[in-house]
């Protein structure tokens, strides 16, 4: 499968269509049977705080994925991601209630490179607070 976006066609400032991605407890134990991460400060509201966290968090794996995915919808090929990267900033606090949180991805193409590749540098926010920082993917393009 090839990128359905046409390395032409983009201009460095492109804007890709941004999604919100929420996040509840019942999330995090799917995510956490799939990925083996059991770690408590990711289901247990106790552990967590004893160990200095607000409440229950996201794993960093799922926001991280959750994020990317602004990205393989907009060129409809997960294999067009050659590169992507991200530092983690501030965790996606996960409240016990009906709502859970929100990750709100968007993102840009911020560099055309060479071999029909593009730079697109993504934003991440919960609660109002970026949780990831240089957030960047290389995307090859048809």
């Amino acid at each position: 499968m090839t990128a359905k976006i046409a390395y032409d066609e983009v201009e460095v400032g492109t804007e890709l269509p941004a999604q919100t991605f929420p996040v509840t407890r019942a999330t995090l134990v799917r995510y956490a049977g799939a990925s083996g991460d059991f770690n408590p400060i990711h289901w247990n509201e106790k552990f967590a705080k004893e160990v200095g966290l607000p409440d229950v968090i996201a794993h960093g794996m799922l926001t991280m994925a959750e994020a990317i995915r602004v990205v393989t919808d907009w060129t409809g090929d997960p294999g067009a991601v050659v590169e992507y990267g991200v530092r983690f900033t501030k965790p996606v606090v996960v409240p016990n209630d009906d709502h859970g949180a929100l990750i709100e991805v968007s993102a840009k193409v911020a560099a055309k490179l060479d071999d029909n590749t593009v730079r697109v540098d993504l934003t991440a926010m919960s609660a109002g607070q970026k949780v990831l920082g240089m957030s960047r993917a290389v995307v090859r393009l048809a």
